[in-house]
This record gives C-alpha cells, sequence and structure tokens, in this order.
C-alpha cells in the first residue's frame, strides 16, 4: 500500500466523467488499497479515484459505522428519497465547507474489487458520503451543488 497524493480543485482532472472499470486485477485491488490508506491518514470519510490522479468508477466510503471502508466499483444510484441539507467539505478542497441538499436514504448498485455485483442502502452521512463520491465520478465537486458556503466562524461551530 502506498499514500496518493489528493489532487486540489482546479485540477482538470476533477471536472471530467470517469471510465467504467472492465478489468478486476491486482491494478484495481493495488488502487482501493492505495485508497484506504490516503483516506485514512487524511481524515476523510470518503475518496473517488479522479481525487488520486485516475479517470476510473472507484470509490470508497467510510463513516466509522459498522460497516466499515466500503468499496464501490462501478457504482450507480438506483433509488432515493427524503432531503437533508448538511455541511459538507471534500478533500480536494480543504478547509472549504458548505451546505449542500442530498437525498436522506439512497440505494447503490455497485461491483466490489473481484467484480461482484451487490446493492447496498445508505441513510445520513452515509447516504450523503455516497452521492458526493459518486458525483466525483461524473466530474463534479459539491461546490457546484451547494447552497451556501460556510464562512470560518460558523465552522467552527459545528
Amino acid at each position: 500500500m502506498a499514500l496518493r497524493e489528493i489532487v486540489k480543485e482546479g485540477d482538470r482532472i476533477l471536472t471530467k466523467k470517469c471510465r467504467p472499470v472492465e478489468k478486476f486485477d491486482e491494478k484495481l485491488a493495488s488502487l482501493l488499497d492505495d485508497m484506504a490508506e490516503t483516506l485514512k491518514v487524511a481524515e476523510g470519510v470518503g475518496l473517488a479515484a479522479p481525487q488520486v490522479g485516475l479517470l476510473r468508477r472507484v470509490c470508497i466510503v467510510d463513516i466509522g459505522d459498522k460497516d466499515g471502508l466500503i468499496e464501490l466499483v462501478n457504482p450507480k444510484i438506483i433509488a432515493y428519497s427524503g432531503k437533508q441539507s448538511e455541511a459538507e467539505g471534500c478533500l480536494s478542497c480543504p478547509n472549504e465547507y458548505g451546505i449542500v441538499e442530498r437525498p436522506m436514504f439512497v440505494t447503490v448498485q455497485a461491483q466490489d474489487r473481484n467484480g461482484n455485483e451487490f446493492t447496498i442502502k445508505g441513510e445520513g452521512l452515509k447516504a450523503r458520503a455516497f452521492c458526493h463520491e459518486i458525483d466525483h465520478l461524473d466530474g463534479i465537486i459539491f461546490k457546484q451543488k451547494v447552497q451556501r458556503m460556510l464562512r470560518p466562524d460558523e465552522i467552527e461551530k459545528s
């Protein structure tokens, strides 16, 4: 495993749509392992492949619950409901936070590192993280969906 450099806002790779993963091999496993280590060190809740410089439909989410690290290859949201408007940040936009409206519940269909299909449900923060990371795979960063950016004094309170 190796730490990968996190791409920052302004890099054009963050605006591009990612290609589906077709090969489920050691290279993919290595990418997922590196992303997991990078996410842990960065103390984030999610990371998408374009954030480490690769245009592949791969992301990971770990909100610190019983599910632990969730690897999503070729994910797509197949159902959603409800609404939540909460503060969001991004490892590619350090120290910037804003209020973003997202679904309260989502169902995601994806593949694991071996190509096996699965579905997973997310509520609250997990739903938000799934949406945020899948947006990255479509070249969208949270600031494109933000209702209002938070001031530094508001961030300290939350």
